[in-house]
Parts: C-alpha cells; sequence; structure tokens
C-alpha cells in the first residue's frame, strides 16, 4: 500500500530519449546488427556542418542533442539514421534538398549557429568555419542525368553556384572546379533535373550532387588540396 501511494519518479531522458526508449533502440539495433540488416557505416560519408569535418571529434563529442538541427536557419541539418550505422547515429548531417549552406552569412552574419548553440563542441566554432576556408563536400555532376549534358540547355547550377565552381565548355556543358567548390549545395538546391520531365528509369537523385570528401574519386581530390579558390580571384 505504502508503495502504491509513492510518486512515480519520471524516466530519466538521454538525448532527448527515454531510458526504455535507449534501451529498445539499442536492443533493436544489436538484433538488426546481428541479422546483417545493418551496417557500420563509416561516418565519414556524411556531409557535416561547418566545424563539424573533423569526424573523431564529432564522434566522440557530439552527445545527440540536436541543438544544431533546431538551431539551423534554412532547416538543413537533420539526424543520420539508424540504417545509416550505428556509430554515427542521430548525428548531424546536411540536407540540401530545400535548401543550402551560407555559413549563417544572412542570419547571422558568417557565424554559424550550430556551431554556437553546441554544447560539447563537437562542431567547433574555434576553428571559425567560413565558405573560403571550409569545405564541406564537393559537387558532382551525373552526365546521364543532367539536362545540360542531354542538349536540353539547363544552367540553374551555374546561376546558383556563388564561387564559380561551375564552368561551362564550348558546348554548354556544365563542369566542376573542385578547387572552387566548398559544397554548400546551391547547386543541388537548384538542380531542376527530376523536374522538367526528365526522370529517367534508374534516376534516383538529382544530377548535380553535393559528396563527402571520402566519396570522391581519388583523381578528383588532387583538386582539394587548395580547397577554395581566394575570393578576389573570382
Amino acid at each position: 500500500m505504502e508503495e502504491s501511494t509513492k510518486k512515480r519518479e519520471p524516466d530519466r531522458t538521454y538525448a532527448g530519449m527515454t531510458r526504455r526508449t535507449l534501451c529498445i533502440g539499442a536492443g533493436g539495433a544489436a538484433l538488426a546488427l546481428g541479422l546483417g540488416t545493418l551496417k557500420l557505416v563509416d561516418s565519414a560519408a556524411a556531409i557535416r556542418p561547418p566545424g563539424a569535418q573533423n569526424e573523431d571529434h564529432l564522434l566522440a563529442n557530439c552527445i545527440r542533442c540536436e541543438k544544431c538541427v533546431e538551431a539551423c536557419p534554412r532547416h538543413i541539418i537533420v539526424p543520420t539514421h539508424l540504417e545509416d550505422g550505428i556509430v554515427g547515429m542521430r548525428t548531424p548531417t546536411l540536407d540540401f534538398s530545400a535548401n543550402w549552406c551560407d555559413w549563417c552569412t544572412e542570419e547571422n552574419n558568417g557565424i554559424p549557429l550550430c556551431s554556437q548553440v553546441c554544447p560539447t563542441q563537437a562542431i567547433d566554432k574555434t576553428l571559425g568555419s567560413t565558405p573560403d576556408n571550409t569545405v564541406i563536400g564537393v559537387a558532382e555532376i551525373n552526365t546521364d542525368w543532367c539536362l545540360a549534358w542531354r542538349f536540353k540547355g539547363c544552367r540553374f547550377c551555374l546561376d546558383a553556384c556563388e564561387y564559380d565552381a561551375i564552368e561551362l565548355d564550348e558546348n554548354d556543358m556544365p563542369h566542376i572546379h573542385g578547387d572552387r567548390c566548398n559544397g554548400c549545395g546551391a547547386c543541388y538546391t537548384a538542380c531542376v533535373s527530376l523536374k522538367e520531365g526528365s526522370i529517367l528509369a534508374d534516376m534516383t537523385d538529382r544530377a548535380i550532387v553535393i559528396k563527402p570528401i571520402s566519396e570522391l574519386d581519388p583523381d578528383n581530390l588532387a583538386a582539394l588540396n587548395t580547397p577554395v579558390a581566394d575570393s578576389t580571384s573570382r
């Protein structure tokens, strides 16, 4: 009787989850891993917010609080999912489907808000990340899906790029200059290849995408030694 009259202690929460939810999730992840339906994905495959390019530092310090998700004024920071791998689950990645990253230039004078609100500096504000000193990814064109490469006169990605990282050749086909691209995502957001009746049988994404550096062809990595061209040369 005495026990039944006691006030029930509320469930403690861990990174926004109750202990019960956390245990269920961990158990489910272990089962999925045992069945082979879940993979320990290399966490570097995610495109990280500015200031979180050191993958080891991010994974060691991120507490999955999602404050960066809430703070992003363009709503492009999202948590990774369980199917992306256990190690980096619920850590921040960038989704450029509806918007792109300008390092909060318009919203916060060029200081990324995600780094300001991070309580553990997993997104490191001490780095002073700017569009000119930080590469968060590199644009890549799928020439089979690109409207311009299919002779349809598209140039939306060229017009969207603020860093002169895209250039048209003599046939008006777009090409990426890896030494000028910082992975801001503006070209991806602007790409209309999934619209305008251009969808192909095997098409799963827009024709220009932002690739994590770890996924790039090794032949393209040489251009990233000087990540972004000096603004005076643009």
